[in-house]
């Protein structure tokens, strides 16, 4: 699971950080301090449709990266060593997908988005780009196995919407915290520490039309306190 890209941004970021930082010091601070380490990095992943990113989020789901990658290729195998297609996915019989790893349970997501890929619920990524993110996420948390999270993941690293702000992705909330509340440096952060949703949501109205960009700094905020404590660096959870 990777957070760069190679693909531009839709928007531009300057304009967002210069928005960001007049809107809030406190994170304009932040933004500052990740300037020493090399700025804002966030680029687009490979687009696919909404079909094939869902079905890699449906198959990375409780998975270590490279066991979901071995699984991955394995069913891509069946279909030529390419993405299926939904119906070509609906007609693969179960042991076949068994075989390659994929669980029971994922096996009827995956049958589930097929069909509302067929059916016009999970658009074409023609379609998707013309959306607005409510929409989005409205039809794409309807497919079995697909919350709120994982939408919210394709909106900003593949989509590049700019103002997404997962407030109950982990990474964001520590960084909330880290950024925004007085914790102690003589201790790590925990759960309790975590900010509610609506106190995150009540500050980043001001952030508003970049709560993205902001998010994006919450988890680089989460990788400078990991650094100054000399602990393992933590990767924006993206889908893949």
């Amino acid at each position: 699971m990777i957070h760069n890209g190679r693909r531009k941004l839709p928007y531009d970021p300057e304009v967002a950080l210069a928005h960001l930082r007049a809107a809030d010091p406190k994170l304009g601070a932040l933004i500052d301090r990740v300037e020493e380490t090399g700025g804002f990095a966030l680029k687009l992943g490979h687009t696919g449709t909404p079909f094939t990113s869902l079905l890699e989020s449906i198959l990375y789901q409780q998975l270590h990266g490279k066991a979901a990658a071995t699984i991955h290729k394995r069913v891509r195998l069946l279909y030529g060593d390419e993405d299926p297609h939904p119906k070509a996915l609906l007609d693969t019989p179960e042991d076949l997908l068994r075989a390659a790893g994929v669980s029971g349970n994922k096996i009827k997501a995956f049958r589930d988005l097929a069909a509302r890929a067929i059916d016009g619920t999970v658009p074409t990524h023609r379609a998707i780009l013309k959306m607005p993110d409510e929409e989005i996420l409205k039809r794409l948390t309807a497919v079995r196995g697909i919350g709120a999270w994982t939408v919210e993941m394709l909106l900003i690293f593949r989509l590049g919407r700019p103002d997404v702000f997962p407030v109950t992705d982990y990474g964001v909330r520590k960084g909330f915290a880290l950024t925004f509340q007085r914790i102690p440096k003589s201790r790590a952060i925990t759960v309790a520490d975590l900010p509610k949703p609506e106190v995150m949501l009540k500050r980043a109205k001001r952030w508003a039309p970049y709560r993205s960009v902001a998010a994006w700094y919450m988890w680089r905020a989460c990788d400078l306190d990991a650094a100054a404590r000399k602990l393992p660096m933590t990767e924006s959870p993206v889908t893949k």
